[in-house]
């Protein structure tokens, strides 16, 4: 009998696997009741109708693969973000990419840097690539940069800034990460993932309040490397497409890493139309506002804290541990992402912003639960 434990290597025997949000099918299994979807930042409203056109378009050449440089989305948001196409890499979903850069970057010996409460895809791709993830613990919810720089070493390769952050919703304003950058050592390249930028945007715009710098970094060709998507305000969650800008000497050796046809023709054909639809676009964001507006006080009201949001969900701590909370809310139709295991916060949760009508469902689901006051 093969030994199969002997042919894995010993860091990947103690890789945790990636677990998502319960899926709509089986939370409505498990409790016999129709549900609604609260837990992993969807678009509540679907794709642009432009991108469902796209994709049905599309099938007609299902029969061919994919291009696989992904070339007419790469020189659109080459166009959008005044870059060179070089300076972009198309993947499936900004995961997927977040994995590349470990693989190339890192190795045993070596250590990549971020935030305690962060993605919970950073210490698994770090540790699939047999590196060490170091997590310096949050600072009112978010990160400590002047940690962060503390942790850094001279076998730190990357260093893992979420922002805004998932699963707090906080942001580290630019002028800070300008500052932060300055000061990194010239070894270590920073992962600047804005997975929601197009709500923190909205967010900054409202507030007076400066959020990204992260496009002129790529144009003077610093290291950093910028990742967006294409799940998010988008709603493509299900084609998964993102991306990564950087410099265009870094950008090449990852796209050695990149598996071939990663990016389906639907997918591309669909991110393309998204991009063409701002109405759609400006209909998420500004109904993600109006239902954090909403959400963050009435939440607040029945004793939970609420960290204040620039991104599409809103961060809960009940104050105790949150998972049977969960389990109530998904008997009365509403799933949302308990902060249990991995995540490292047992006592909160985490909603996504949905319409106005899942908002009011939520929050009666959330009042039925009677969530006791904080001590």
């Amino acid at each position: 009998m093969t030994d199969f434990k002997k042919l894995v290597p010993a860091h990947m025997q103690k890789l945790a696997s990636y677990k998502p949000g319960k899926h709509l099918r089986q939370a409505e299994m498990e409790s016999g009741v129709r549900c609604i979807k609260m837990a992993s930042n969807e678009n509540p409203f679907g794709p642009s109708p432009l991108a469902v056109e796209a994709m049905k378009a599309a099938t007609g050449d299902v029969n061919f693969y994919p291009d696989n440089g992904v070339m007419e989305l790469t020189a659109r948001l080459a166009e959008i973000h005044e870059i060179d196409p070089t300076q972009i890499l198309i993947t499936a979903g900004s995961t997927t990419l977040l994995d590349i850069l470990a693989r190339t970057l890192l190795g045993p010996g070596l250590n990549a840097v971020t935030s305690k409460l962060s993605f919970i895809v950073y210490p698994i791709v770090t540790q699939a690539a047999g590196a060490r993830l170091i997590e310096v613990p949050t600072l009112d919810d978010g990160y400590d940069l002047e940690g962060i720089l503390a942790a850094v070493d001279g076998n730190t390769r990357l260093v893992y800034l979420a922002n805004p952050n998932n699963p707090t919703g906080t942001v580290v304003d630019a002028g800070a990460i300008d500052r932060f950058l300055d000061r990194l050592p010239a070894h270590v390249i920073t992962v600047l993932d804005e997975a929601y930028c197009d709500f923190a945007s909205y967010f900054a715009a409202e507030r007076g309040f400066d959020y990204s710098h992260a496009l002129d970094y790529v144009r003077a060709e610093r290291p950093v490397v910028v990742l967006r998507t294409f799940s998010k305000a988008h709603g493509l969650a299900g084609l998964r497409v993102g991306y990564g800008i950087g410099p265009a000497e870094l950008m090449g050796y990852f796209a050695r890493m990149k598996p071939a046809f990663m990016v389906s023709a639907l997918g591309e054909a669909a991110a393309l139309a998204a991009l063409a639809d701002a109405d759609h676009l400006q209909k998420s964001v500004e109904n993600n506002a109006r239902g954090a507006k909403l959400l963050t006080p009435a939440i607040a009201e029945m004793g939970i804290r609420v960290v204040p949001t620039w991104a599409n969900f809103i961060f809960c701590h009940v104050g105790e541990e949150a998972r049977s909370l969960c389990q109530h809310l998904q008997e009365n139709g509403v799933i949302v992402r308990p902060m249990t295991g991995p995540w490292g916060a047992p006592d909160a949760f985490r909603v996504s912003i949905g319409t106005p009508e899942q908002n009011e469902q939520f929050l009666g689901a959330l009042k039925r639960a009677r969530i006791p006051e904080l001590k």
